[in-house]
């Protein structure tokens, strides 16, 4: 490996925020270890064929004072979030912490357990439980609850329930309003493009040291085994329903705009306990996560956790969330719910009226500080969100990518523009020598800019590439954000390497699988490569026989649109009858087993899948 020390500018950077901060403050560390039962020895998940999918034993070098390498303010917060084992929030309330990104939390009943946010994977859902149970008793699993609807909330689900115990009616799978659609629709529509971008997010292929990978300030990084999906059964509609499941009343809010599209909070008046599922955590959270989403809305956000505190806060004695630790007794909760409130709430408001003085997103990212007593709250930092990138979301979410000035409407590609700006300067060894004198001074930002534009003039300029990789590795070294820091190193890995392309694919086969026709359809129209498409007019329906429903597809100007209409043989140049499931294979490319009838044009299946594109798992980011 070609990794660097820490140059003096980032050591004392380093040292200037270990004088600054109130790093004498320990509350988090006696809660992050409060209620301990015992670890998982060794903490490491297998998948059944011996594949690693889980290593918390990674990351045992996080301990004593922060090398120079890494920002203190993360190496305290990968110090708490590395810490791993099963710990009783109060007695009947169990989580497992350190199995994969997020927590797994047990809540027992009168006969069984209720199973909340069953992680990513199988196997570390199965480990959780499995540790769980050691400890706890065999009680059956008689509910899951997800919280909301990213994959690292329900994708191991079948390692705690089997799709046969819930068809039977044996365990209840509860979830908010819209679930099912948006955990679908987020890891398929753009999942070729956000697990790539994923894989820079988590560090997942990076080294673990000071020098590598340290977490991701949400949870270490994420598993890598089976992902599954298990359609709920009953969906929360309402804020103020209840439901009581083996005997344990809860009590829902809903939350929904907020971390996720579909989200909701959870109280449980037998525990005075309260989930706060991930919108009250020790960080501030992502407005628009690193890996590509729809941009987020503090101010719902803000909204829902005043109402959380005004329905929930007189009457919980502990309150936890599906990462990090919890928080107990009464004062102590409103003021962590409220500090995270005022945090979306001050972000939201400050960024609109800077932007109605004129200021663009870049501009406001640079001058917006927090109040000094949010600033010292430890919860509030940017180990997963941060301000910078939070507040360019603010304004996107409502002025877009364009700031208004007239020479930004319509700018150069970044191969375009690197060819140009290398130009101006002097040619590229002009540039790598200003950037040198740049990377010298400490202003590893510029470097960055100028290196960025020689690489995309030519990416195989080799002093380009190895001072660009040293740079983003010292940029990585001051950074408090924890996917800040994996993106800098994921950039110096491929730089000074190979691209090592998409490490986790989130649509795994079982999430797939849970498309409705409308969502299959539309999979098939953003994978049309439209100039392939131009000059083709494609008329066919589709029934999907398992379901009894039926849909008119076309394919003209390079456009694919289905609607739910009965067969029109008359109309149609071919007629198919499948499953649902036969047509994702098919897509797939699954083009000879059994289970397609067709009838007209045969070939009309072959002319569709021949102007679809796949997408690309490894299309390179740090270089044209």
């Amino acid at each position: 490996m070609d990794q660097k020390p820490a140059t003096p500018a980032i050591a004392q950077l380093n040292q200037e925020l270990l004088d600054r901060l109130p790093f004498d403050d320990v509350q988090d560390f006696d809660d992050a270890d409060r209620g301990f039962i015992a670890a998982l020895e060794p903490g490491v998940v297998k998948a059944a064929d011996g594949r690693v999918v889980w290593d918390n034993d990674s990351y045992d070098f996080i301990t004593g004072d922060a090398p120079s390498t890494v920002n203190p303010s993360l190496w305290r917060q990968s110090k708490l979030v590395a810490k791993q084992g099963l710990y009783e929030v109060v007695e009947g309330i169990y989580q497992a912490r350190g199995f994969d990104l997020s927590n797994i939390t047990f809540i027992e009943g009168d006969t069984g357990v209720i199973v909340i946010d069953p992680l990513i994977s199988t196997e570390t859902a199965a480990a959780a439980l499995g540790l769980y149970r050691t400890h706890r008793g065999e009680r059956p699993v008689v509910a899951v609850i997800y919280s909301h609807s990213h994959v690292d909330h329900f994708g191991g689900v079948f390692g705690v329930a089997t799709q046969d115990d819930v068809d039977a009616g044996r365990i209840q799978v509860i979830a908010p309003e819209g679930f099912t659609g948006h955990a679908v629709s987020e890891n398929v529509y753009a999942g070729t493009a956000m697990s790539r971008r994923a894989g820079y997010m988590y560090g997942a292929v990076l080294a673990r040291g000071p020098q590598g990978a340290v977490g991701a300030g949400l949870g270490q990084t994420t598993s890598s085994g089976e992902l599954g999906l298990i359609v709920p059964t009953l969906e929360i509609t309402t804020t103020g329903e209840t439901h009581t499941i083996d005997g344990v009343e809860i009590e829902f809010q809903m939350a929904p705009g907020t971390e996720a599209p579909s989200e909701m909070h959870f109280y449980f008046p037998r525990y005075r306990a309260l989930c706060m599922a991930e919108n009250a955590t020790h960080t501030l959270h992502n407005l628009l996560t690193l890996r590509g989403a729809v941009v987020r809305d503090p101010h719902v956000w803000s909204a829902y956790l005043t109402e959380a505190i005004e329905r929930f806060g007189d009457r919980t004695d502990a309150a936890f969330a599906s990462h990090h630790w919890p928080t107990w007794g009464g004062d102590r909760i409103v003021e962590f719910i409220g500090n995270q409130r005022d945090l979306y709430a001050y972000l939201h408001d400050q960024t609109l009226r800077l932007l109605n003085q004129g200021y663009n997103g870049a501009e406001i990212a640079e001058q917006l500080e927090l109040p000094p007593a949010l600033t010292n709250a430890w919860n509030t930092h940017g180990y997963y969100g941060s301000i910078s990138h939070n507040v360019k979301a603010i304004y996107q979410r409502y002025m877009g990518w364009f700031d208004g000035n007239p020479a930004r409407l319509w700018p150069h590609t970044p191969e375009n523009l690197g060819t140009r700006y290398v130009e101006a300067i002097g040619g590229l060894d002009r540039v790598v020598e200003v950037a040198q004198a740049a990377f010298d001074s400490g202003d590893f930002r510029w470097a960055a800019t100028l290196l960025d534009h020689a690489v995309f003039a030519d990416e195989s300029h080799a002093a380009a590439r190895a001072l660009y990789a040293d740079t983003l590795e010292q940029l990585a070294y001051g950074a408090e954000n924890a996917t800040w820091r994996n993106f800098f190193l994921s950039g110096a890995t491929e730089l000074r390497g190979e691209n090592f392309g998409t490490p986790t694919v989130t649509a795994a086969p079982a999430i797939v699988a849970q498309l409705s026709p409308e969502q299959l359809f539309d999979s098939i129209a953003i994978s049309v490569d439209g100039p392939k498409a131009w000059d083709l007019t494609l008329r066919f329906d589709v029934t999907f026989s398992d379901l009894d429903r039926s849909f008119r597809a076309s394919l003209h100007n390079g456009v694919f649109i289905a609607l739910e209409k009965a067969p029109d043989p008359e109309t149609a140049d071919a007629t198919i009858t499948t499953t649902k499931l036969r047509m994702i294979a098919l897509l797939g490319g699954d083009t000879t087993s059994e289970g397609l009838a067709i009838t007209g044009d045969a070939g009309i299946l072959q002319t569709l899948l021949g102007v679809l594109d796949s997408g690309d798992p490894a299309f390179d980011i740090v270089t044209p």
